[in-house]
């Protein structure tokens, strides 16, 4: 099992509370951990094997600030407990991040299909074909939630994903098929979504599930909708 957070808001407190919940979510099983923010606009991304203290402790003290972050603790299903291996994983050029619970059952089909489109690779897992179709989509589309959409009905399998692009860094993005997500509502407008709510008891009594076939935009104005 693996575990997902995410923030968005108006408050600098998104890596925390992002690692915090992930801390809540090690129950479901761990061999890694990542963090992906905005710093000012582009994207940072730290990962890490092993328990999700390492990945605070590569963090820093004081934790960076950022009012947008997304994380994942990872139980390997594809590809083994490495750093490279870990989510949030990525396109090309870092601009799209995705972390992703769940099996795509048509991986190897989509990562062929890729590569033909002169994409690489650089980890053993199917996830990593969710950035490449997404920036694949996106440059051909008029809007990241085009994009977003046409990559949804590419996939065979079950997921529980969430993203984050600096194409558009006011939304996160996320969306289920087999594999829970949660929408957590903050007293300060502020979104947590998660894959367990027990990463989002400390922030807030107002959730919201997603179900299957669904997917979620979260602003960071507190607005919210499911399509």
């Amino acid at each position: 099992m693996c575990g997902i957070v995410g923030y968005i808001g108006s408050e600098n407190t998104g890596v925390s509370v992002v690692t915090t919940g992930l801390q809540a979510l090690e129950y479901r099983g761990y061999d890694s951990a990542g963090v992906a923010y905005f710093d000012e606009g582009s994207i940072q991304l730290t990962k890490q094997a092993g328990r999700v203290q390492a990945l605070v402790d590569a963090l820093g003290d004081p934790t960076p600030d950022s009012n947008t972050a997304i994380g994942h603790t990872r139980w390997a299903t594809h590809g083994t407990p490495t750093n490279v291996n870990a989510h949030p994983h990525f396109n090309t050029d870092k601009t799209i991040m995705v972390v992703h619970n769940g099996i795509i059952e048509n991986y190897a089909e989509l990562r062929e299909k890729l590569k033909s489109q002169d994409y690489s690779f650089v980890t053993d897992t199917d996830t990593e074909v969710i950035p490449h179709l997404l920036d694949y989509y996106a440059k051909q589309t008029d809007s990241f939630q085009e994009a977003f959409a046409h990559t949804l009905k590419q996939l065979r399998g079950a997921y529980g994903l969430l993203v984050m692009t600096s194409l558009d860094t006011d939304h996160l993005y996320a969306a289920r098929l087999g594999s829970p997500l949660v929408l957590g509502i903050t007293d300060d407008k502020a979104l947590i979504i998660a894959s367990d709510p027990a990463a989002l008891m400390a922030h807030t009594k107002q959730v919201v599930y997603l179900n299957d076939y669904e997917y979620l935009i979260a602003g960071r104005d507190g607005t919210h909708s499911l399509h």
